[in-house]
């Protein structure tokens, strides 16, 4: 567990019907003192920054473009990256826990490099299976299994 730094936890994923369990999941980990980091736009990433807002927590977006305009509304910090897809990278491993929600190609690449540094990865609703992340069947239980491995 870091001791100097705040505890970061990546929402990655993306689809409009996730956004419910999304911001459940930004919610809850705010609520435990956990910084939200997504990749700053819209659907998933939106929902688990305005939860995790709507619980006084910091969220930090990190978008693949060059403007920082593109953030969602609730991305407190943003990080301009102008490296496109290239992002997902930064995203992953600015997470010490990442949680998937919903997704797709983007967030399949996500959850392998989360994967591959060494980072835990729970796989909540609608995730792409990818062997050595945890199954979750709600956002608490997400939620917890993100907090059992921040210590």
């Amino acid at each position: 567990m870091l001791t100097t730094m705040g505890r970061q936890v990546a929402v990655i994923g993306s689809g409009a019907e996730w956004e419910e369990a999304a911001e459940e999941v930004g919610r809850l980990l705010a609520e435990s003192g956990c910084v939200v980091v997504t990749g700053g736009l819209d659907e998933v990433m939106a929902a688990a920054h305005r939860g995790a807002k709507s619980a006084g927590g910091a969220t930090i977006g990190i978008l693949p473009g060059e403007s920082r305009s593109a953030a969602n509304p609730w991305a407190e910090h943003v990080v301009v990256t102008g490296i496109g897809h290239a992002r997902n990278l930064a995203v992953a491993a600015s997470g010490d826990v990442v949680i998937a929600v919903g997704g797709s190609y983007g967030t399949l690449a996500e959850m392998a490099f989360a994967l591959r540094l060494g980072r835990p990865v729970v796989a909540l609703q609608g995730a792409p299976p990818v062997d050595g992340a945890e199954r979750a069947a709600t956002p608490a239980e997400a939620v917890a299994v993100a907090l059992r491995h921040l210590g």
